[in-house]
């Protein structure tokens, strides 16, 4: 009889060079107790690959962050943005940095706030860094995706924007970029960053800003002057399911992404758009987001991915370290961990391993949701498919 411990051993090795960056350190200033941003989860991610033997093997490296300098922040960030994060981690604090969402509701001020946030940022340019020294060919940062930073503007539990920041490093060196969001609130912070270049390709699928925050990302916005058409919005419907969500991405996302021909991708992967989670309203499971990655490694260009939303801590972290295997080819589509769920999550909800179970659909729900997502991809296509030549 085999044991646990002998079927990782047989578990296929990669065939790609990837990276999974962490370090402790990233924990050791965690948002307020009670704040639904919980910093564990990466801490929960990473514990959860090693023990499946993801961390390991040829081609995978552990690797960690490095705290990203000033300069750096300043090619998205104002430098009094800057100053005033810092100065109110450090005490400092006043009512200018609040204009700016520094210590809102959302965006607490916490002992450590700018030692947490310059590293969680680095973390992400170092696996850009590493993708273009050409020495990975995927990275994940589960402590990244601060997708809802402004220039000036702290905001949606987000001080800092890695993943514009990310974005940013490719485009300067000459690459084509293809960011892709799937977490379940719009990605307003990336959006502007590029909303007038069309070097940056900006793609967020997300639940309906007209009833999730930050309240953007309509299908009308699709960018302006040289960038117009490269800013892509897909709304959602309130319960949309794992088979309508990847006919969205089948039909809408991967005929822009073969028109514009990225050399890159980065995927925020928020996983706040799973059945069950509280600060949203979707029904999807973790299949689909194994799917969407599949996708994207079919195009064999590197990818860099981060963290994001994902506030059902156990369902998240379940995400999370499938969603790695997937990334750096440690998953044969065979869910090892089948009936040890309670065991290895921590978690008595679903004793099925890291994959979750399909979800029954109603008929209702079916017919609701698919009304509305049809004459949204019909408004997508109609407005940014014909920028790209794409026949409507």
């Amino acid at each position: 009889m085999q044991t646990y411990a002998q079927i990782f051993i047989m578990a296929p090795m990669t065939t790609r060079r990837a990276a999974f960056i962490y370090d402790s350190a990233l924990e050791q200033y965690p948002y307020p107790d009670g704040h639904p941003f919980n910093t564990t989860r990466a801490k929960k991610t990473r514990a959860l690959a090693q023990s499946m033997g993801w961390l390991t093997g040829p081609g995978v490296q552990e690797v960690p962050p490095e705290p990203v300098d000033r300069l750096t922040l300043k090619k998205f960030h104002t430098a009094q943005y800057v100053r005033a994060l810092k100065n109110s981690s450090d005490g400092k604090w006043d009512s200018n940095a609040l204009n700016m969402g520094i210590g809102s509701d959302d965006c607490p001020v916490f002992e450590g706030l700018y030692e947490q946030a310059v590293l969680a940022i680095g973390a992400s340019l170092v696996g850009a860094r590493m993708i273009l020294d050409g020495e990975m060919e995927v990275a994940f940062n589960p402590s990244g995706g601060f997708h809802h930073a402004f220039p000036e503007k702290a905001a949606g539990f987000c001080y800092l924007n890695d993943s514009a920041l990310a974005c940013m490093t490719f485009a300067e060196a000459g690459k084509k970029v293809l960011y892709l969001d799937i977490d379940v609130h719009n990605g307003d912070g990336v959006a502007y960053a590029f909303r007038d270049r069309k070097d940056v390709m900006t793609i967020s699928l997300h639940e309906n800003p007209k009833i999730l925050f930050p309240g953007t990302g309509f299908e009308h916005e699709i960018g302006e002057g040289e960038g117009k058409g490269y800013c892509v919005n897909v709304p959602l419907p309130v319960g949309t399911y794992d088979m309508v969500y990847l006919n969205v991405f089948e039909s809408t996302v991967l005929p822009l992404i073969r028109a514009f021909a990225p050399d890159v991708f980065v995927l925020e992967f928020g996983a706040d758009a799973l059945a069950g989670d509280p600060l949203a309203h979707l029904q999807l499971t973790n299949n689909s987001y194994c799917d969407v990655i599949d996708h994207l490694l079919r195009f064999d260009k590197p990818i860099l991915m981060t963290g994001g939303g994902g506030y059902h801590v156990g369902n998240t972290v379940r995400a999370w370290a499938l969603g790695w295997s997937v990334l750096a080819g440690l998953d044969d589509g065979i869910d090892l961990s089948m009936g040890m769920g309670g065991v290895m999550m921590e978690s008595t909800e679903w004793h099925g391993g890291l994959r979750d179970r399909a979800l029954v659909i109603p008929e209702k729900q079916r017919t609701s949701v698919s009304s509305a997502i049809n004459k949204t991809v019909e408004t997508v296509k109609s407005l940014v498919f014909p920028v790209h030549g794409l026949p409507v």
